[in-house]
């Protein structure tokens, strides 16, 4: 007991946090539409420079807030990004230039510490053979707080573009106050390691992780992996008003419905697949899957395919968690943070250049002067990225 109600206190952080993302999904088109007094087009690609701005700060802050909470433990580095991310709504919430949505996402990437923390605490209280099952908790999490949050974000939408960020703020706030009074510290003097600005930054940290047996090629082909799956944030809400004409309403249940699927998997299917298949053979079946599900989304034009489509990719959900419990067992105990800092800095740099890659992609094919529209060409592209990681994997006899 005193080792799970950490675990399910941890697991609701990061449901909270995720439906404080997925609250202001369903608006974006139209709050970026109405601070730029532009078009869609122009909206999917401010929406794309706004979340590579965001990826920046987090690559560039990842490992040092992963070092930190090396140091001086998970409880604080989780309360004062709790804080953060708070004001970083409000910020957004208030805003009525672009600049002031650039100001927020600078703030917000910063200390968008969070989920890489919460993994790091999870690692700590885990055994290695629990890892990889637990990061699926962690994804199950998110994947709740998506079923919650794009539903609460598209009825706060009916109240204007503003709703659901001042939502989100409030959210954030109400969590930041229990984790005040229940949180607990996993980092003991055990496993506490010196802070050191060498290691503390991109170079430095991937460096000392990639060092270790196997991480270096394990981080690359996730790297890829994420350029692939961000397509689905990226272009989801532009994608769906494009191609099926949908508004808030249905772009919210449908993200709902992908976060019923993620959870589903990443909360019970994760561990079948780990007994039956081991770690490398949930790998391979979640890179299938995930090619499958873009696939589909790149060449279908009709809106029930969209719902048969979402249980088959939301199945390469398994992938994440078990690539992340063999980095987990590889890395030492005092490491954990150091290690989920240079993960969350290399989702970063895919944060940075997938949006911009996919938006781009979604508005060359849709654009007027365009010979070949198809606005599922983004999905088409990620489809490529899944097979080149998987290429990758084989090529290093990681994954037969």
């Amino acid at each position: 007991m005193k080792k799970r109600l950490p675990l399910l206190f941890v697991l609701f952080t990061v449901a909270i946090d995720a439906v404080g993302i997925g609250l202001i999904i369903p608006v974006m088109p139209d709050l970026l539409i109405e601070v730029g007094d532009g078009t869609l087009t122009n909206a999917a690609a401010w929406g794309g420079i706004l979340s590579s701005v965001f990826a920046v700060m987090q690559f560039v802050c990842g490992p040092t807030i992963g070092s930190l909470s090396d140091r001086y433990g998970r409880r604080p580095v989780l309360l004062v990004s709790l804080f953060f991310m708070s004001l970083d709504y409000l910020i957004m919430g208030f805003a009525h230039a672009i600049w002031l949505l650039l100001l927020g996402r600078i703030i917000g990437g910063i200390t968008a510490a969070t989920a890489a923390t919460a993994a790091a605490f999870v690692s700590d209280i885990s055994t290695p053979d629990e890892k990889a099952q637990n990061f699926g908790l962690i994804g199950a999490a998110f994947g709740i707080g998506f079923i919650l949050g794009p539903v609460l974000g598209a009825a706060f939408a009916e109240l204007g573009t503003r709703g659901p960020f001042f939502a989100a703020a409030a959210l954030s706030m109400c969590n930041l106050a229990l984790g005040y009074f229940v949180l607990p510290e996993t980092v003991t003097d055990d496993i506490r390691r010196p802070f050191s600005w060498k290691r503390a930054n991109p170079v430095g940290g991937f460096y000392h992780i990639a060092r270790l047996p196997g991480l270096g090629t394990l981080i690359s082909a996730l790297f890829i992996y994420q350029l692939a799956i961000l397509v689905y944030p990226s272009v989801w809400s532009y994608y769906s008003v494009e191609r099926f004409d949908w508004g808030p309403r249905m772009i919210g249940i449908s993200i709902a419905c992908y976060g019923v699927m993620i959870a589903l998997v990443q909360g019970g299917l994760i561990r079948l697949c780990l007994k039956f298949l081991g770690e490398r053979g949930t790998i391979r079946t979640g890179m299938l899957f995930t090619a499958i599900g873009c696939l589909g989304f790149g060449i279908i034009d009709q809106s029930f395919a969209v719902f048969v489509l979402i249980p088959i990719s939301a199945l390469g959900a398994v992938f994440t968690p078990a690539i992340h419990g063999i980095m987990a067992r590889t890395a030492l105990a005092n490491q954990q943070g150091e290690l989920q800092g240079v993960i969350a800095s290399v989702n970063s740099i895919a944060y940075v250049f997938s949006p911009l890659l996919m938006t781009q992609v979604f508005n060359a094919f849709v654009s007027p002067e365009t010979d070949y529209y198809l606005p599922g060409a983004p999905f088409l592209v990620a489809m490529v990225l899944v097979l080149v990681c998987a290429a990758i994997l084989r090529s290093q006899k990681l994954v037969k």
